[in-house]
């Protein structure tokens, strides 16, 4: 009887914890410059970690981000965050007319920024998003990628 009723307590404790955030996973798409997929997970209420993987000139970019979310305006589901993490990403230059040596293949490895506002409907498990989020690459083919603006679309649970 003990081991249930502490297995109860453990388990409405943590749904009390889920239940404080808007959600705590969120998998989608990332529509804009570059475009791929998105996978958001929140370690607590207000940090989460977020992985991307999108394509870019021919090739990929990984890039793993942690991000602090904070309530924007008081508007319930609506928040604003910032934060910073790393990318890796490979290219061939002759799909790019603006960056690299022409049929050159590129590995480059930086670091990023993000800035951005969300919103999670409550109705429906659906989480959008619009960010900007700058990198700098440090190996490879360096120089700063200032384009990266995007907006999300997330099935969250």
């Amino acid at each position: 009887m003990r081991k249930i009723i502490t297995t109860l307590v453990i388990f409405i404790s943590f749904s009390m914890l889920l239940n404080a955030q808007d959600y705590r996973t969120g998998i989608g798409l990332r529509a804009g410059y570059p475009a791929g997929l998105t996978v958001k997970h929140f370690v607590n209420e207000r940090t989460a970690v977020e992985g991307m993987l999108a394509t870019r000139w021919g090739g990929f970019v990984v890039t793993g981000l942690f991000e602090a979310h904070r309530p924007l305006a008081d508007v319930n589901n609506l928040k604003w965050f910032y934060g910073a993490g790393a990318h890796i990403g490979f290219w061939n230059s002759s799909s790019s007319r603006t960056w690299g040596n022409s049929g050159t293949s590129y590995t480059v490895v930086g670091i990023d920024g993000i800035l951005g506002v969300e919103y999670s409907f409550g109705e429906i498990p659906i989480n959008i998003g619009l960010d900007w989020k700058p990198a700098f690459n440090i190996i490879g083919y360096s120089g700063v990628w200032a384009d990266g603006a995007a907006f999300s679309i997330r099935y969250i649970f």
